[in-house]
């Protein structure tokens, strides 16, 4: 926990207990009006918000190892101009519904959950809970819960009902999975998404699903080694992936000692490689010195296809998972920080460049749709809003990427950072790789 001097005694940024409350299950499933609005709602905002995200975190007090296991709770925020309707509801997945049935947890998660009853209990056993719980999305009138490691799940929109596995009429087969981060073409709408059949050697499958909610095979292709792939970057012209440096240590996880996630490691000196793929599915490789990321905020072309812009949230190492660890008493000094990086690259020739645009603890970013593979200026974060060390993700930033300016919104409760307000943050001057490590 980090600390800063207030009123000549050591005062904490964040309560701990604060931020252990977002890690409560919901106990019930909820439906209505919204009373309590501060100020006015806007008289021409009107429609309807879907969001995704971890809602039940233990079963009958059995806790979850890691948040990322929870079972997805999708929110519904509807707004007609004068009232504002919340509603959630639970995705009913057929192994939630036997969890529930029985009480307890039957299947193991990838990152931090293991059933009960020890190695005995859990060797051998590959199955995995769809827990569908990383995004929504809604695309040719169907909504759609997504996790990367699964097929998407369809909700009624109207209801929040499960309808059931959503497999574009056959098109994506049991064993084949859908990305938790599509991206959408602002010109045509058509959403870009990928699945990944991951080994010692991958195979990374992008799809298209158009307007009408129809999928396409766009490429399928071949790539040396084990592929940890969360998200990808997008442009008119070519796919963006980064195989992070990473090895995943089959043994553990076969005889029950470990979870899958808990089984992955760092691989020490080894580059990244990027993986270009453009739209015919020729694969352009290149390594590239990023250490590991989680989400890519934007890419687009600089003047040519072959010079692309690529802008991510890096870390200097792969935050490892330790068996048996409480994530709910994490060391925040010891968690690794994101940085918002842009690399330069030109595919042509093989020739990168890395900058660092935001170096401060970052994760999430978030462009404008319409400016999705295309040149832009702002990208919003999740930040910790801490003077230094770490802290959970207190505030959002908006970064200019082209000045380099932040202003920063924090959360945090008065008295422990300061009060919520726009805070400007100096411009710090581009870091190169060398400097970053």
């Amino acid at each position: 926990m980090t600390n800063t001097k207030s009123r000549g005694s050591i005062q904490p940024t964040f309560a701990r207990e604060d931020w252990q409350r977002g890690y409560r299950s919901l106990e019930q499933e909820q439906s209505y009006w919204i009373d309590a609005i501060e100020g006015v709602l806007p008289a021409d905002l009107r429609g309807t918000l879907f969001r995704n995200g971890p809602g039940l975190l233990d079963r009958n007090g059995e806790l979850y190892g890691h948040p990322f296991d929870g079972d997805g709770l999708i929110c519904r925020i509807s707004l007609t101009g004068e009232r504002a309707h919340f509603a959630c509801s639970f995705v009913k997945t057929p192994e939630f519904l036997a969890e529930a049935a029985a009480g307890k947890i039957l299947y193991r998660g990838v990152f931090g959950t293991q059933k009960p009853g020890g190695w005995l209990a859990n060797a051998f056993d590959f199955r995995l809970k769809n827990i569908a719980n990383t995004n929504i999305i809604y695309q040719g009138e169907k909504l759609l819960a997504l996790w990367e490691a699964a097929r998407p799940y369809r909700l009624a929109p109207d209801t929040l009902g499960t309808l059931g596995i959503e497999d574009f009429e056959g098109r994506l087969g049991p064993k084949q999975t859908f990305t938790a981060h599509p991206r959408r073409d602002p010109a045509t709408g058509d959403l870009w998404g990928f699945g990944v059949e991951a080994g010692p050697k991958s195979r990374i499958t992008g799809y298209r699903v158009d307007g009408a909610g129809q999928l396409h095979q766009a490429f399928q292709q071949e790539v040396n080694g084990f592929c940890f792939l969360h998200d990808f970057a997008w442009t008119p012209h070519t796919c963006l992936f980064v195989q992070n440096p990473v090895r995943f240590q089959p043994l553990p996880f076969v005889l029950g000692w470990r979870t899958a996630g808990e089984c992955l490691a760092s691989i020490d000196r080894e580059p990244s490689q990027l993986f270009a793929m453009d739209r015919s599915g020729h694969l352009t490789t290149l390594p590239l010195e990023a250490g590991f990321i989680f989400h890519h905020g934007n890419a687009y072309e600089d003047g040519e296809p072959h010079r692309i812009v690529l802008d991510s949230v890096c870390y200097r190492e792969y935050p490892k998972l330790e068996p048996g660890t409480d994530f709910r008493q994490v060391d925040f000094e010891k968690v690794v920080p994101g940085e918002y990086c842009r690399f330069r690259i030109n595919l042509a020739t093989g020739e990168t460049e890395r900058q660092v645009l935001f170096p401060h603890s970052c994760e999430f970013p978030s462009v404008h749709p319409q400016y999705m593979g295309q040149p832009y200026r702002y990208v919003y974060l999740g930040v910790t809003t801490n003077p230094a060390g770490q802290a959970p993700l207190q505030g959002i930033a908006k970064l200019d990427v082209e000045t380099q300016q932040t202003q920063t919104y924090s959360f945090a409760r008065a008295g422990l950072w300061g009060s919520r307000c726009l805070c400007p943050v100096p411009k710090a001057p581009p870091k190169t790789m060398a400097g970053f490590w």
